[in-house]
């Protein structure tokens, strides 16, 4: 079965973090795949990113799957900075431990106005997931 090309590609939405979001990689994410529908990212395990307890921040998890799902949406809908975001709830699911984590992000339901998505989160090279988050982005018209 063939999928399509996302509307945007993994380079254009490295560029446009970089343009409008720059803590993003300051903070330590990378973008490592975006396909039609579905962005994966990381983020490195340090000092930044760490808390009491030797394990990553739920603020970390919270960001890489809140700007995992943005790259989902803008692999659908194109270079649209000013798409944002509604509704996020996360769950932490168990203590990661303090090495990269991999947040998996898929576009469940795209609509005119609002698109709403799922991203998975697991400490690399563990299929365990330690999150789950679902989102709602809101699509400016």
């Amino acid at each position: 079965m063939h999928k399509p090309q996302p509307a945007i590609s993994r380079e254009e939405f490295i560029a446009l973090l970089d343009e409008h979001m720059p803590q993003v990689r300051q903070g330590g994410f990378a973008v490592r795949s975006l396909g039609y529908g579905c962005c994966t990212m990381d983020v490195a395990a340090g000092p930044e990113t760490s808390r009491a307890g030797g394990t990553i921040s739920g603020p970390t998890m919270f960001a890489l799957a809140d700007v995992a799902l943005y790259g989902a949406v803008l692999s659908r809908i194109g270079a649209v900075p000013l798409a944002v975001t509604s509704n996020m709830t996360i769950n932490f699911l168990r203590k990661p431990p303090l090495r990269p984590l991999l947040g998996e992000a898929r576009l469940l339901k795209l609509g005119r106005k609002l698109a709403y998505g799922e991203v998975l989160i697991h400490s690399e090279g563990d299929g365990e997931p330690v999150a789950h988050a679902t989102g709602t982005y809101a699509i400016p018209g």
